[in-house]
């Protein structure tokens, strides 16, 4: 590493050229990966400091295991059946989604660290015959003499303590009302669209001579850059993906009717599966790390 003096004018004094070999390299004629430097105090007789050009750290090999993240505890599954207005005691209108639960939400497999090399609970729903399953998934739910389930679905937990094959899960047992839940599911597609739906863009003009009206206009420069950025938003496909609604109130859970309503609005249309988990919220109830 190399020390470098910087007199008055800001040029590199006679006295300590001397001390100097090589040559100190200039930091504008350093490639771009070298142009890190940092300063160190010490004793001057010029300014008090010295510059120290330091070496382009070491980047150490990218490490591809990828690690998902914890569930707050185990979920289920359901089926959405709809929206509708819920009044309360106190006569305060809250729209609600009800969701509905066919058979299933069944403990299909439970994992460990020692056999899987990680904690978690696969669970299935809703019950199909036989043969609109495959012979492997088949095999899979029969070596715990599992009935015919057509979704399965991992919970990553911390701990899998209490949990064992065909064990059935109950929302009633799981939830309770005024809970806060992570409702997930598919959005609704809506096939290929252009830039005003898609992104909310504005029109252009319908009068005064303009033609255009629903163009999605300029998408960049000419010679410089020579092409699209990436992540221009354009028309394309819209909806058919997957999202997460975080911290649902449940309103109302219906014993009778084997239904839940879930404050809000939840992804997909009414049919479409959901998964309902407990609302993560880092420190509480999940470890911060």
């Amino acid at each position: 590493m190399a020390t470098v003096w910087l007199s008055s004018a800001g040029a590199i004094s006679s006295s300590a050229r001397n001390h100097l070999h090589p040559p100190p390299p200039s930091l504008l004629l350093l490639p771009r990966s070298r142009r890190t430097f940092s300063l160190h105090s010490s004793s001057s007789s010029l300014f008090g400091f010295t510059t120290k050009l330091a070496r382009p750290a070491k980047i150490s090999p990218f490490s591809a295991t990828i690690s998902m993240s914890m569930e707050a505890g185990v979920g289920v599954m359901g089926t959405k059946l709809g929206m509708m207005t819920y009044f309360e005691t106190d006569g305060t209108v809250v729209p609600v989604t009800v969701v509905g639960f066919k058979e299933g939400n069944i403990v299909t497999q439970v994992k460990t660290e020692a056999t899987d090399g990680y904690n978690s609970v696969q669970v299935g729903y809703r019950r199909v015959r036989d043969r609109k399953l495959t012979k492997p998934e088949m095999g899979h739910l029969q070596k715990s003499g599992i009935i015919p389930l057509r979704h399965l679905q991992e919970f990553r937990l911390t701990a899998v303590d209490g949990f064992e094959p065909n064990q059935r899960l109950v929302f009633e047992e799981l939830f309770k009302e005024g809970d806060l839940v992570d409702v997930s599911g598919t959005t609704i597609g809506k096939g290929f669209q252009g830039g005003i739906k898609r992104h909310n863009f504005k029109r252009g003009l319908m009068t005064h001579g303009s033609k255009s009206h629903r163009a999605l206009g300029s998408i960049g420069a000419g010679t410089t850059p020579g092409r699209v950025y990436k992540g221009k938003k354009m028309p394309g496909r819209m909806g058919g993906t997957k999202r997460k609604i975080r911290k649902l109130k449940i309103v109302k859970i219906d014993n009778d009717l084997r239904v839940v309503m879930i404050k809000g609005a939840v992804p997909g249309k009414p049919g479409n599966l959901l998964r309902i988990a407990p609302a993560k919220i880092v420190g509480k109830n999940i470890p911060k790390s």
